[in-house]
């Protein structure tokens, strides 16, 4: 294996690791009990038992296996794509959908706890939620400006 796809594995690898830990570290004090109420902000526990907005909910157990197909279709994407500069952005990407699924076999649900209340009510959602949030702009960005990876992947 080239050094390059070492250093792409490598920086995927640690990604998703980081984020995985973060954000369960964050969860478990919402399963243990934590609780804040503000003016615009609530930190709540609530498991969801779709994705976003509680959509899917109705494919019950089945959402989680069909989330590890998804989840293996990006991976094999970006090891197919060869370049660097994929490979932070989709360790976020994994990261957070990896800790999401967790939730599901460990918890029945993902454990979503930030409710917006302000002016409106937004959607219960979770630190890998906004972390995939961020890495699906992140990959779409590098997939449509081409020139801000300037990596040939015949290098790897």
């Amino acid at each position: 294996m080239h050094n390059r796809m070492i250093r792409l594995l490598g920086i995927l690898f640690f990604t998703m690791a980081g984020i995985f830990v973060i954000d369960q570290n964050i969860k478990s004090l919402f399963v243990d009990g934590w609780r804040y109420y503000g003016e615009c902000i609530d930190l709540i526990l609530v498991y969801n038992k779709g994705v976003a907005f509680s959509m899917f909910a109705f494919l019950d157990g089945a959402l989680k296996y069909i989330q590890l197909v998804l989840i293996l279709g990006v991976f094999g994407y970006i090891i197919y794509l060869k370049q660097l500069c994929y490979a932070f952005p989709a360790g976020l990407l994994l990261g957070g959908a990896v800790s999401n699924i967790y939730d599901r076999f460990i918890h029945g649900g993902v454990v979503d706890m930030v409710y917006w209340h302000c002016g409106f009510d937004f959607a219960v959602f979770n630190f890998a939620d906004v972390v995939i949030d961020i890495a699906v702009v992140w990959i779409l960005v590098l997939n449509f400006k081409p020139k801000l990876c300037k990596m040939d992947s015949k290098d790897i």
